[in-house]
């Protein structure tokens, strides 16, 4: 059963990993002038989670988990106060703040499901790794399956179970970590017909909305074919286009099971021509994801 969305916080994240990306606050500043945040037709508030110097640890994983914690209170207070989340800004690393504040709102019990659209699993731990990227490992972490302290200083009491995760897309898999996914329970699904994944997207999240009270929505940009984000660090060819990816987000808006979105990893860097691209590639997800939210609503567990 859903609700509508009554009001909105949007959780603008300034961070790559756990250092502030001054460039990237063009992109924040670019949504904001646009007006995108206004697509649900809610009131709503920015927030920008701050991780104190004072604070920081030698070991990055750490740092993320702090960060994270950051995050999930901003989240967690949010849902107290009858708002639902959009996180904008940041990158993948900050997935664990969103499952953490969800968990810390509705309990660690609440069957929480993640759908996951990025050209990549992020599925990697520490002997999967090939390139020792952290930003290559939060949905393993968010799982329990790496770094334990940056899961439990984000706040996830309870790993995610696999067989709540659906990855779709992920066009570029280590080999090891392909092996590691395929090894759980986790749904590979294609966002459209004859692009990757094992099964059709509409089914792979109909399964997951019947397994679970709600769902977190998580974008990276590079879902989208590099021509759309040609300044993302880790753009990968062959992927969907735009009018693919919004048919997408509303096939998964539709289950009326989605609690948070997040939509991340739109650089502000590079020559103007290719931010501009990757702005606008940005404002198109985010707004297109809202309206979706308004019109199939929120879950109605825990108010």
């Amino acid at each position: 059963m859903s609700s509508i969305l009554t009001a909105l916080l949007v959780v603008a994240n300034r961070y790559r990993e756990s250092r502030l990306a001054p460039a990237d606050e063009r992109c924040l500043d670019a949504y904001a002038a646009a007006g995108v945040y206004g697509a649900a037709g809610v009131p709503f508030e920015i927030v920008e989670p701050r991780l104190p110097e004072a604070e920081r640890a030698d070991f990055e994983p750490d740092n993320l988990g702090r960060l994270g914690g950051k995050i999930a209170t901003a989240v967690a207070g949010a849902y107290r106060h009858g708002r639902s989340v959009l996180m904008t800004g940041g990158d993948c690393n900050h997935l664990t703040g969103m499952i953490g504040g969800l968990q810390d709102a509705f309990g660690p019990t609440a069957k929480i499901g993640l759908v996951w659209f990025d050209a990549h699993g992020d599925f990697n731990t520490p002997n999967t790794t090939i390139s020792g990227m952290l930003g290559g490992m939060p949905v393993a972490v968010a799982a329990g399956l790496a770094y334990p302290r940056w899961r439990e200083w984000s706040h996830i009491a309870a790993p995610l179970p696999t067989d709540r995760i659906v990855m779709v897309d992920v066009r570029n898999l280590d080999p090891a970590e392909e092996t590691l996914v395929r090894a759980t329970d986790v749904t590979i699904a294609r966002v459209a017909p004859g692009f990757y994944g094992d099964v059709a997207l509409e089914t792979a999240v109909n399964r997951l909305a019947a397994n679970c009270d709600l769902i977190y929505f998580h974008i990276d940009s590079d879902i989208l074919d590099e021509a759309y984000v040609p300044n993302h660090h880790t753009r990968e060819p062959d992927g969907p286009g735009m009018a693919e990816v919004k048919a997408a987000i509303e096939t998964v808006m539709a289950t009326g099971k989605v609690a948070a979105f997040g939509v991340v990893s739109v650089f502000g860097g590079g020559p103007a021509e290719q931010r501009a691209r990757s702005v606008e590639s940005g404002c198109e997800l985010i707004e297109t994801g809202l309206k979706a939210w308004a019109t199939h609503g929120r879950p109605s567990v825990g108010g």
